[in-house]
């Protein structure tokens, strides 16, 4: 009696690579598996560097994986598998053939190889054990979460895609090295009968049903925490949608409504949306808000235009759509403006709140929102406003104060401006850039750089982002530019960036030359100013040196400027704003002063 033969049970169908490889000598597998791990390695821990590799392997992957599945099949439904197969090949061959053109396509085209490799491997679902269908079917559905999240945050997409592709890449170079050696030491891949490969499957079965927990927890709580991040994002409502035919004239009010946030005592508040023009003198629209005594005297009020600071240069950052902004801690001394009979004037400036391209540090596109705003403001029925204007600003706003004060007489003659107070300005944005140029392994500051980088880029042709930005970083780069600060996804764009600047710098040119160095130069407010200036800082501002103030203010008195100076020690960047600072009173009397026509004797440059 011939004695029992051991069942031979059929390996599963593996990928391509892996079937190919355990066809050869077993040393072939050994030496593949571990180059692979070190691939992998070297794409998780440098998304940047490894970008040209990545693509390289992902593409011819892609293709051969297609190639070898098409004509030797899995066992899945036929269609499905062709299918599968012709996206992975054209998947592979854009990556090859555009490889050269943008770097920054890679990132989209594997998100979606990694929705088809999702769906193809939830075909498995049709053949194998219980276990085996389950795990195909997570493993399918986690893909397929991972590849459309990756796409809907395209400044992550490079480190998802860096990370997942790494990950598994060192998981099959490891699998395959593993497998090579149990061959080199002769180990069987026939499995037995018996009670030891019975409890083997049980084993596999519960391995796998427990993979398939960790695949839809972990897609699941992506898909939780991506939620929370959208929703945390402001809205554009309706009101600052443009109107069909726009005016030509500059300061019209296309229209106005109430102002639906927190309202200073003894105020009222209404949002507006009216006509201006940009940098250039083309047309534009922007958006603001108008804050007044609700018992106005018969008279006209005087006004005090407010230059925001930096709130982020997205559409959603406009500081109207804040519940908050119209407290004393958004608009310093707001409640002692209104309770003096004064009219505070915010504009948003063009491209927050309404459409357009936001002037970030970009002189006559904020002055013209700003002057604009106010002509817009004296149309809102039942409010009459006098042509005395003083003019106040804090950082990006400290410098459309001064830029504001630079530009009336030319653009809005009919102003009289009495005095301006900048506070913590970013007066001089060539050496503010300087400045954050050597300092751009913080992410936060990899972010502000953006903000400035771009919005240049979109107002001034000269400028173009692809000359300071490093291969496969610009599309990250963009969208660091769709997040105010205020919201939760601007986290995405800081650890974005850490991951990036980790690898190598996210900025690989000087910021500082070229026609970004120049247009930065054009738009330091240097003046003339024909009133009173007074420029305060904090001397621990940790965003702006106090060494650039106290150089700006140098610069200044040396071309004969007469300037007001105030530095707060112990104050910080925002702090010489918020309720408590030292300055606020000083301000509110001097600007009283301005008002009244007491001219200004102190000179701080003498």
């Amino acid at each position: 009696m011939n004695p029992p033969r051991a069942r031979v049970v059929p390996l599963p169908r593996r990928g391509a690579l892996r079937r190919l490889v355990e066809r050869a000598p077993a040393w072939v597998g050994v030496v593949v598996g571990t180059a692979l791990v070190l691939l992998g390695i070297f794409i998780v821990m440098r998304p940047l560097t490894s970008l040209w590799v990545l693509a390289v392997y992902v593409g011819v992957s892609a293709i051969a994986s297609g190639v070898i599945e098409l004509v030797s099949p899995r066992d899945i439904p036929r269609a499905w598998n062709t299918i599968a197969s012709s996206v992975w090949i054209v998947g592979g061959a854009v990556i090859l053939v555009f490889l050269g053109g943008s770097l920054d396509l890679l990132p989209d085209v594997i998100a979606i190889l990694l929705v088809v490799a999702g769906l193809a491997a939830a075909g498995g679902v049709f053949r194998g054990r219980v276990s085996e269908r389950v795990l195909a079917a997570a493993s399918g559905a986690a893909q397929v979460a991972f590849g459309v999240l990756a796409l809907a945050w395209p400044d992550v997409t490079l480190l998802v895609v860096a990370v997942v592709f790494g990950v598994r890449t060192v998981i099959f170079g490891a699998s395959l090295a593993l497998r090579a050696a149990r061959r080199v030491r002769g180990r069987s891949e026939r499995i037995g009968q018996g009670p030891s490969s019975r409890r083997a499957r049980i084993w596999g079965d519960v391995a796998r049903f427990g993979l398939s927990l960790v695949l839809l927890a972990t897609a699941a709580g992506s898909w939780g925490v991506s939620t929370w991040l959208q929703e945390g994002a402001p809205v554009v409502d309706a009101f600052y949608d443009a109107p069909d035919e726009p005016p030509s004239a500059p300061g019209t009010l296309l229209r106005d409504d109430a102002y639906t946030g927190r309202i200073p005592p003894g105020a009222e508040v209404r949002r507006i949306l009216y006509s201006t023009t940009d940098s250039f003198g083309r047309r534009a629209l922007a958006s603001g808000m108008v804050i007044y005594p609700a018992d106005r005297p018969p008279r006209a009020l005087p006004v005090v235009i407010w230059n925001h600071g930096t709130t982020g240069v997205a559409r959603g950052c406009a500081p109207s759509l804040m519940d908050s902004y119209a407290t004393r801690w958004a608009i310093p001394s707001v409640n002692e403006a209104i309770e003096r009979g004064w009219a505070v004037v915010a504009s948003d400036y063009t491209g927050q709140g309404a459409e357009g391209v936001f002037p970030y540090l970009i002189g006559e596109g904020e002055a013209r929102s700003s002057l604009d705003a106010v002509r817009a403001a004296d149309q809102i029925e039942g409010l009459w406003l006098g042509d005395e204007v003083a003019v106040w600003g804090h950082s990006q706003g400290g410098h459309a104060a001064l830029w504001t004060t630079q530009l009336a007489p030319e653009y809005a003659p009919e102003f009289d401006v009495v005095g301006t107070v900048a506070l913590s300005p970013a007066a001089d944005p060539l050496a503010l850039a300087q400045q954050l140029g050597r300092s751009q392994d913080q992410a936060m500051l990899s972010v502000l750089i953006s903000w400035v980088l771009v919005p240049y880029a979109d107002t001034y042709p000269d400028v173009d982002v692809d000359d300071y930005v490093a291969p496969g970083g610009r599309a990250l780069v963009r969208e660091m530019t769709q997040r105010c600060p205020t919201e939760p996804g601007v986290i995405v764009s800081v650890l974005a960036a850490l991951g990036v600047s980790a690898d190598r710098p996210l900025y690989d040119g000087d910021l500082t030359t070229g026609a970004l160095g120049e247009r930065l130069a054009q738009n330091a407010a240097t003046g003339p100013w024909d009133s009173p200036v007074l420029i305060a800082w904090g001397e621990q501002d940790e965003v702006i040196p106090a060494a650039l103030y106290e150089q700006f203010v140098a610069e200044r008195c040396a071309e004969g400027a007469a300037l007001q100076i105030r530095r707060l020690g112990g104050e910080d960047h925002t702090g010489v704003m918020l309720p408590g600072s030292p300055l606020l009173q000083s301000m509110i009397t001097w600007t009283q002063a301005r008002f009244e026509g007491i001219p200004v004797t102190a000179d701080d440059c003498g």
